[in-house]
């Protein structure tokens, strides 16, 4: 009953909650990345959900969109400069997970949904 009922309730009242009291500071984080890094603010990744099922987990973007002379994106540690950095060692960056957790995608507590380029390891 844990696993299946009251864990989903706990989860879907604390990211209301969560939303709800962080929203102001998703808002600001949200304009900065604009500001700072440009359109788009956030970043989709897909990763495994239950039983390896896929699903879009939202970021806000820490890295530029930086290309070569080529059109291709520079190595990810050209891209990631002082604000990426401060939003990943914070982990504001993923705030926007909490939408992921309202809908069912993750929980809380629990394992951390891995890229789909890992589920067959």
């Amino acid at each position: 009953m844990y696993a299946g009922f009251v864990k989903r309730l706990l989860d879907i009242a604390a990211s209301i909650v969560l939303i709800v009291l962080l929203s102001p500071v998703m808002l600001a984080i949200w304009l900065a990345v604009r500001l700072v890094l440009g359109a788009p603010a956030l970043f989709y990744d897909e990763r495994a959900g239950l039983h390896g099922r896929p699903f879009q987990i939202a970021k806000f973007r820490s890295m530029s969109s930086a290309t070569d002379s080529a059109g291709q994106l520079l190595p990810d540690a050209d891209r990631l400069g002082p604000f990426g950095k401060l939003l990943r060692r914070t982990s504001l960056d993923e705030l926007p997970q909490l939408f992921s957790v309202l809908i069912g995608d993750m929980s809380l507590v629990g394992p951390r949904p891995l890229p789909m380029r890992y589920v067959e390891r």
